[in-house]
């Protein structure tokens, strides 16, 4: 075991660390068998601007169409870059990375048994800000800014400054509709609203971090509500891993991050334990992510993650799917293949041996298999690839790959202010969700999902159990199996068993509703409000001991970050 400190290359606390930190990063790739690099505790100041570049495609993310003609799409600063490193752990120590401008806070790619513990990223000056309501009369409105945020008022106009970078208070004011909203009464609870600054006629600074905002209308406002205004391009990440095998994160801690907060891309097996997504305690802002906290794409092998805490997402707590990649042209064995969604493309998911399904896009049900032989990227959105049998392939057909199915494990994890749904689960592997706290999400706590025309998102589900979880303050209904097919033909998921949960605070309706699922078993939950489950096209189902219970319940305290 080589031990590798990094103070001994110039990355220390107190200093600004980016150069340093990417050169001795650099050096790990040659460094021979297992080896561990110990950080000192402290606070290491990063500028986004010093970072080493690097072309990131991250799915789910952003679409070419979205940048603009004079920037370089998909480059993205990174303060930590791995790649092609393997048998390595890198010790934190409690270490903290400050970033100043927009970057993802680490990457890896092509990486191999690789373990992060005890690190913590923040962002000074991220572009996230809180506008807080504190009076509205006739057209005018007062707000605090949040004490994080550095911002000018000229000549009526607020513009925010993101380290080097100066962006309108404004940008995407008439058409934003993402914009978060903490209301005075429900302050565990985030939801989707529109841009506090949309018909501003004139903006005024008062004292300190307060301004007057003058309005073509009657201001719309209540004291005490909370906006927090960002840029919801997903260009950048938090931690992206992508083709990385046996990754272990312990301990870490990122208080804010642009676009998905985690995203494992094309990984095999992955441990995500005791880490925080969630402002640093006594931050002004209760939203740490632009997006999603985590989403899982085209991974395989087993997927852990236990017992972390989730605080303030601009999207879902936890997205785990593959892609259904449409046939384009069939030409003997040989297939021309496309990513639909404009924000997922850009990488290879299929590896020789691989089974590939195929799938009618209107029913979602299995029509044949195949197996890859070869395949090859021919630009960012086709494939082409060579199979072992394509008698059965037809173009329009989806192919979904089977091997790029995995296995998750959601247990003792706490989530509050999602701002859409707690779980969207897509795969075929074996789920368990269980002894998890979702506290206020707007949407279903889980979904078990699956699509070929939308999102394109595969694929069915075939041994989900959701069991001992509390459901407080979700969307209706609590628990969603809804598989977007157009033609029931047949069950696309089964084997799904919700069991001795609690479902407390939710709009009227069925606990959990399910659309075309075989084997379906619903029972021993406490449920506000009957019925407790409520089926469209299911077979095989059974609903046993489920009782009514109270809807009201004191808001559960949940622990630091």
């Amino acid at each position: 075991m080589t031990r590798i400190y990094a103070k001994d290359h110039g990355v220390k606390p107190g200093t600004e660390a980016a150069r340093a930190l990417a050169a001795l990063l650099r050096t790990l790739r040659e460094t021979p068998g297992e080896k561990t690099l110990v950080l000192e505790p402290g606070t290491y100041r990063i500028n986004a601007a010093d970072c080493e570049t690097h072309r990131l495609v991250i799915t789910n993310s952003v679409s070419p169409e979205e940048f603009a003609p004079d920037e370089t799409p998909h480059v993205n600063a990174v303060p930590f870059y791995l790649g092609s490193v393997k048998d390595l752990t890198i010790e934190g120590n409690g270490a903290v990375f400050a970033i100043t401008g927009r970057a993802t806070n680490f990457a890896a790619e092509d990486c191999e048994n690789l373990t992060v513990n005890n690190i913590e990223f923040r962002h000074t000056e991220p572009d996230m800000h809180e506008f807080r309501v504190l009076k509205a009369d006739g057209d005018t409105a007062e707000f605090a800014i949040d004490a994080g945020s550095r911002f000018e008022v000229t000549e009526g106009r607020m513009t925010f400054f993101v380290g080097e970078e100066r962006v309108p208070a404004d940008k995407q004011a008439d058409r934003a509709f993402w914009i978060g909203l903490i209301r005075p009464g429900t302050p565990e609870k985030i939801e989707r609203t529109g841009h506090p600054l949309k018909g501003a006629k004139h903006i005024e600074r008062l004292d300190g971090h307060t301004v007057r905002v003058v309005y073509h209308e009657p201001a719309r406002f209540c004291p005490g509500e909370c906006y927090y205004v960002f840029d919801v391009r997903r260009q950048f990440a938090g931690i992206f891993l992508h083709r990385c095998k046996n990754v272990t994160l312990t301990g870490v801690r990122q208080r804010f991050n642009y676009g998905l907060a985690l995203v494992l891309q094309c990984c095999d097996t992955a441990a995500v334990r005791d880490c925080a997504f969630a402002p640093e305690a006594g931050s002004p802002r209760k939203m740490a992510s632009v997006a999603d906290f985590i989403q899982a794409c085209m991974c395989r092998g087993r997927l852990t993650f236990t017992g972390n805490r989730f605080d303030g997402a601009g999207d879902d707590c936890l997205n785990v799917h593959g892609v259904h990649l449409m046939i384009q042209k069939a030409e003997g064995n040989r297939l021309t293949v496309r990513f639909m969604h404009p924000q997922t493309f850009g990488y290879d998911p299929i590896r020789p041996g691989d089974t590939l399904a195929l799938i009618d896009p209107k029913t979602l049900l299995e029509t044949a298999r195949c197996t890859a032989l070869a395949s090859e990227m021919r630009n960012d959105y086709e494939l082409l690839l060579t199979v072992s049998n394509a008698a059965d392939t037809a173009v329009g057909m989806a192919v979904e790959n089977v091997s790029a199915c995995p296995d998750v494990l959601f247990a003792d994890n706490e989530m509050t202010r999602i701002i859409t749904r707690g779980l969207l689960l897509t795969t075929r592997g074996r789920v368990t969700v269980e002894r998890n706290r979702f506290v206020s999400a707007t949407m279903s706590g889980v979904l078990c999902s699956d699509d070929a025309n939308n999102w394109f998102e595969s694929g069915m589900c075939a041994d989900v159990t959701v069991r001992e979880n509390l459901f407080e303050s979700v969307g209706a209904p609590p628990v969603l199996l809804l598989p977007e097919n157009a033609v029931h033909a047949g069950p696309v998921h089964r084997n799904i068993r919700i069991e001795n949960n609690r479902f407390l605070r939710y709009p009227e309706g069925p606990c959990v509703f399910a659309k075309s699922t075989d084997r379906l078993t619903v029972s021993g939950n406490a449920c506000a409000h009957a019925p407790a489950l409520q089926t469209e096209h299911c077979t095989n189902v059974t609903e046993e001991n489920n009782r009514k219970t109270g809807g009201g319940s004191n808001v559960i305290k949940l622990s630091a970050g």
